[in-house]
């Protein structure tokens, strides 16, 4: 079997400690703050310092996806290698990262025609994509080939979902996914949104009044939705601005003591999402082990 490189785009948001352990290769976003300079996430910008400047600037930052010449510059030394590619990419309805590495792709076959490059829309962001990587890498330690680790991934990638909340709607107004009407009547009534990412889609399931509520209804879709199958899924929590941590850190307390396998870390919302929705957003991102897909 040709030995192959798992790359993803830095919209996973897998924290570093993880990231360490995988192999994998990262391709980053960039932010900007001024629309003129611009950032390298993971790199000239860690995810708290995003969310730091953010409340310190008082702005609405920016994102760019990965130019086409930064795909190449981390796949090509893989091709270099003799590996064939398989990267993962944020879903395309967010973004043009998919077709960015698709025609990095198409670049680099004309130099290395006997490789194998596989773009995959991961139709994820943040801790749903992240867990899709992760699960590849276990495929991937467990001896799958490409061809079966790809008809796998395209399975386990219908079965995530993120549930979250924000307390603030300035940025979900800002970039367009609610009214400004509705902005206002949340500032005014205390109403929390309650947001889910499923099948590449970003949109309201609902609002509540105030924080604590707005959370439990967030744990409560979740404990609904998986049901009695709580060995069958990984879950992770994560949260934008540090001040989150601690409403994160209850959340995975909770799924923890009625036996949900939630992965240790509390994960940090990057710049992909949280330029859409803000420094306050807190949710529980979960998908199912590939272990139960098999025969």
């Amino acid at each position: 079997m040709k030995p192959y490189q798992i790359i993803s785009d830095s919209s996973c948001d897998i924290p570093k400690s993880i990231l360490d352990t995988l192999d994998i290769g990262i391709v980053p976003y960039y932010a900007s703050f001024d629309t003129v300079n611009y950032h390298k996430e993971l790199i000239d910008l860690t995810a708290d310092e995003f969310y730091e400047k953010v409340k310190e600037q008082k702005v609405f930052p920016k994102t760019s996806l990965p130019p086409i010449q930064d795909y190449i510059d981390v796949f090509e030394p893989y091709l270099k290698e003799g590996k064939d590619i398989l990267c993962i990419c944020l879903t395309a309805k967010f973004s043009g990262s998919f077709q960015s590495a698709n025609n990095a792709k198409n670049i680099l076959l004309e130099t290395y025609p006997d490789s194998r490059i596989e773009i995959m829309d991961s139709i994820s962001v943040t801790g749903t994509q992240g867990l899709l990587v992760q699960e590849a890498c276990r495929m991937r330690d467990a001896g799958f080939d490409l061809d079966k680790l790809i008809s796998l991934l395209d399975e386990l990638k219908n079965t995530s979902k993120i549930n979250f909340t924000v307390d603030s709607l300035d940025f979900l107004q800002h970039g367009g996914r609610i009214g400004k009407a509705a902005a206002f009547a949340g500032t005014i009534l205390n109403v929390k949104p309650i947001i889910v990412m499923k099948n590449g889609e970003l949109s309201p399931e609902g609002k509540v009044r105030g924080h604590k509520k707005a959370l439990k209804t967030v744990l409560d879709m979740t404990k609904k939705e998986i049901g009695d199958a709580k060995e069958d899924y990984h879950v992770c929590i994560i949260r934008a601005e540090k001040e989150k941590l601690p409403a994160a850190e209850e959340l995975a307390a909770d799924l923890k003591a009625e036996g949900f396998d939630v992965n240790d870390q509390i994960w940090t919302v990057g710049i992909t999402i949280g330029t859409h929705a803000g420094p306050t957003a807190v949710g529980i991102c979960y998908i199912k082990k590939y272990e139960k897909l098999l025969p």
